[in-house]
């Protein structure tokens, strides 16, 4: 499976969360609402997630190795510090007006 565009969606808010991220994967299937999350020790990457009856949450979607984890982490924050240069704003379309929920 080949990752095959990062969108990337600033978030102007002060605080941890820094950016929500699209990813597609083979050209034909997509994940939205990755989140780029500034820790103690650096940005990392935070799977979607839906809050449980008992207000736990769980990932709707993840990878299952952690080989594939830190490969999707690392060009998530490649593409999180090249769009640092060259922001899009939270709410404004990256996907040219094709996004559905």
């Amino acid at each position: 499976m080949e990752i095959t565009d990062i969108r990337i969606r600033q978030v102007t808010a002060d605080g941890k969360l820094k950016a929500y991220v699209t990813v597609t994967f083979d050209d034909c299937f997509v994940v939205h609402n990755v989140k780029v999350i500034e820790g103690k020790n650096g940005a990392f990457i935070a799977m979607p997630s839906r809050k449980t009856k008992t207000g736990e949450y769980k990932d709707v979607a993840h990878p299952i190795n952690s080989s594939f984890r830190g490969l999707l982490q690392e060009r998530i924050l490649q593409e999180y510090q090249k769009a640092g240069q060259n922001p899009v704003a939270e709410g404004e379309s990256d996907l040219d007006g094709d996004e559905q929920e």
